[in-house]
């Protein structure tokens, strides 16, 4: 990697707008995010994730000017955020910082302010770093590092801010860059794969907590207090009263060890579930599955693996799916799996809320992955599968006692068969991960699994727990087992990757409606999909609209934390704007049943009886559509 000096900033002329403290404030505040962010990207990941997000934060927090000061006219003032002078005068001084923030130390020159560990803000006992994204977020992590300062910016500067390469340049010269040429060939080496950019990999205003090394705190603790320890007692046999005045009465100190911590972390107490517990217990969930694997003997391993749970180190890469607590276990988790899974170690435990995964290479525990997945209320259909581990595009599972045959579907291809998967203690053989595929679509592999109750589908969204897909109207659902079932969900398939990571429990597809097209070329299809999750909010409601012939649905609606389409409001209404043949436009819109009439507002006005609306309209208009139930009851469109 070739550095590259950062020049002092030219000075403004007197011919330059001004900006006031006040306006460069009002920007800084409302576009606080994407400025920390943008530091973030620009600071060198050397100097480690605690300290990039603190610095960020502190860049962003000094970029205000002291008073009144000139803003040098660069395109950047026309083209940022909806031309905001004070914005981009607060990203250049954040910009500028950050790429000094990067530059060696010398020893014939004093260090700039921004080379220095900030000394606001702080945060005493605990290091922060955003949330983990997936593999496509930390291989451009490791590119960006491999660039050189002002590259860096160059590249966030076109993916982040959408600049044009000549602005590019101007913004990076008036932030001091001694060679903006140089910078943006440095950067066009890095593949452009700038929605990544808004990715919670690289928010460091989300972030995680983890505490520092609590060994050395504790010993710094211990010398402090031993400096301070003959006035401490002469103070305290002086002022204490008899009955004591500690404010937590007989709690334990701070860090001091007790049975029911001690015991959590110790490999021997571990809970084991007999094989056939599963056939005669009342709960048909993760408590009773056995623990399987060739390792479940290895005391070492799983020390580790429950000390790392309990205190994951800088090293360890550490995940959760959305709402799930990843702080260590309150008691002896239970063990599920322990084993070697693609050349890796696997422990799998759970603790009745949580499923946790300790993963290390088979030679080293360098680099040692710990995920957390919340299954809190599963029941035998959720709890059927669990990841081992991906590796190749490919996924392992571990399957639950009660599974009895295990196969591999495409879900694009409803007429053709399962493959079976060879199922070996319960892990099965490796089947190809949709989930991790980039570009078109051409496939989506799911597994289906058999019990003693019938056969059911899961597929793999990226995390612990794979999310089981049924069909049918809400609050009568059902597995996707059929052919007619298979042939409902197989134009949709490929929308389940825009739920990957999202802590998904289940998707249900519903066709709700089927509506003949005003230019007699057949009836077009609407299915409503909602992908509901393990911490009960974030829900995501997907109308899609598929012609005859099509052979995947688009999109019409969606929206978040809803009840349509749900088991509590099984209504659902959206449209959408299509255009015939022969070139005219028409706005086709859907209720489900129940839905006595449709009438549109807005961009034009429109009205039907029944549940099925087709109306001429002009190509881009905007309408908001209201739909009235049999009962009496208003709805909106979604969306």
């Amino acid at each position: 990697m070739q550095s590259q000096d950062v020049a002092p900033r030219p000075a403004p002329t007197s011919a330059d707008p001004v900006v006031d403290v006040e306006q460069a404030e009002a920007a800084l505040v409302e576009h606080y995010p994407r400025l920390v962010r943008l530091a973030y990207l620009v600071l060198p990941p050397s100097l480690g994730r605690n300290r990039r997000v603190v610095t960020a934060h502190a860049l962003t927090q000094r970029a205000l000017p002291r008073g009144r000061a000139p803003a040098p006219v660069i395109p950047a003032q026309a083209s940022g955020r909806d031309g905001d002078p004070g914005y981009a005068f607060v990203r250049l001084r954040v910009l500028h910082t950050a790429l000094e923030a990067g530059l060696p130390l010398k020893r014939a020159a004093w260090p700039k302010r921004s080379q220095l560990p900030p000394l606001l803000p702080q945060v005493w006992g605990l290091r922060l770093f955003p949330r983990s994204g997936g593999a496509d977020e930390l291989a451009l992590d490791q590119r960006l590092s491999a660039l050189s300062g002002p590259a860096r910016a160059a590249y966030v500067l076109r993916g982040l801010e959408k600049l044009a390469d000549d602005e590019v340049c101007r913004v990076l010269t008036a932030a001091g860059c001694a060679d903006p040429d140089a910078a943006l060939q440095e950067a066009g080496e890095v593949p452009e794969q700038y929605a990544l950019l808004d990715s919670p990999e690289f928010d460091p205003c989300s972030l995680q907590a983890r505490p520092t090394d609590l060994m050395r705190r504790r010993q710094h603790a211990k010398a402090a207090l031993a400096a301070a320890a003959a006035l401490a007692v002469c103070g305290a046999l002086l002022g204490l009263p008899g009955d004591g005045w500690a404010p937590d009465g007989a709690a334990a100190p701070v860090y001091a060890k007790n049975p029911s911590a001690e015991a959590a972390l110790d490999p021997a107490k571990l809970t084991r579930v007999a094989p056939t517990a599963w056939q005669v217990s009342a709960r048909t969930d993760f408590s009773v599955w056995p623990a399987r694997g060739d390792l479940t003997g290895d005391r070492a391993l799983l020390r580790r693996a429950l000390a790392v749970w309990a205190r994951p180190g800088e090293s360890v890469r550490v995940s959760a799916t959305p709402g799930t607590p990843s702080g260590g276990p309150s008691g002896p988790p239970q063990l599920l799996y322990a084993g070697t899974v693609d050349g890796a170690r696997v422990v799998i435990l759970y603790d009745g809320l949580r499923i946790v995964r300790y993963a290390e290479a088979q030679d080293s525990t360098k680099g040692a992955a710990l995920d957390f997945a919340r299954v809190d209320g599963a029941g035998r259909s959720e709890a059927s599968a669990l990841v081992l581990g991906r590796a190749d595009g490919n996924v392992r599972y571990l399957t639950a006692p009660w599974v009895t045959k295990a196969a591999e579907r495409d879900l694009l291809k409803p007429g053709a068969g399962a493959t079976d998967l060879t199922v070996t203690d319960g892990v099965t053989a490796p089947l190809a991960n949709s989930s991790a595929q980039n570009g078109t679509c051409t496939s989506w592999n799911v597994m289906q699994l058999t019990d003693a109750t019938g056969t059911r589908l899961a597929t793999d969204l990226g995390e612990l727990v794979p999310a089981r897909l049924t069909t049918g109207r809400p609050g009568a659902t059902q597995e996707v087992n059929s052919a007619e079932a298979l042939r409902t969900w197989a134009p949709y398939a490929c929308s389940l990757a825009a739920l990957r990571s999202a802590g998904v429990r289940g998707v249900n597809a519903w066709a709700y409606a089927r509506q003949p097209l005003p230019d007699a070329s057949g009836s077009a299809d609407w299915v409503c999909t909602r992908a509901e999750t393990w911490r009960g909010g974030g829900t995501r409601v997907l109308a899609q609209f598929r012609t005859p012939g099509g052979k995947y649905g688009a999109v019409a609606a969606k929206a978040e934390n809803v009840p349509a389409c749900g088991a509590k409001d099984p209504q659902v209404l959206a449209g959408v704007l299509w255009k015939a043949e022969e070139g005219g436009w028409y706005l086709l819109a859907a209720g489900s049943r129940g839905t006595a009439s449709i009438s549109t507002t807005g961009g034009m006005r429109a009205s039907a009886q029944g549940s099925l609306l087709a109306a001429r309209a002009r190509q881009g208009v905007r309408a908001e559509l209201r739909g009235t139930t049999d009962d009496g009851r208003s709805i909106s469109g979604l969306g």
